[in-house]
């Protein structure tokens, strides 16, 4: 077993993280594991570990890993559902990307500054 395997079911282990009494009965920690499996089959060195980990952060919380575009089909329409307030339209590849002119510019609600409007990069 490698040193991962070794490391990561051991502190999942203290943490609780396997007990049926554990937040979703165990399944958490046999999640992590089949990930830490996975990383420690690859054979990766330290820097390409952290890069893979760091793109697989990104995918997995749903965020785009090059820049929001204006492109239309990027964009959909969600203003049925946005109720009176005017056209508004959502990012498909990052959900939390919102415009109210077609995607030129978004702002992102999960953004440390909400409020900052964001202005598209060109399609391409």
């Amino acid at each position: 077993m490698s040193n991962l395997i070794d490391h990561a079911e051991f502190e999942l282990r203290r943490a609780g993280l396997f007990d049926k009494d554990s937040d979703y009965h165990g399944m958490i920690g046999e999640s992590v594991m089949t990930l830490v499996r996975a990383l420690a089959g690859k054979g990766h060195s330290g820097h390409s570990a952290d890069m893979t980990l760091a793109i697989f952060n990104e995918v997995a919380n749903y965020k785009a890993l090059t820049p929001i575009t204006s492109n239309p089909s990027e964009w959909n329409d969600v203003s049925a559902m946005s109720g009176p307030s005017g056209p508004n339209w959502q990012n498909k590849r990052q959900s939390s990307c919102f415009s109210d002119d077609g995607g030129k510019t978004y702002y992102d609600i999960c953004a440390d500054d909400k409020d900052a409007i964001i202005t598209s990069a060109d399609p391409t």
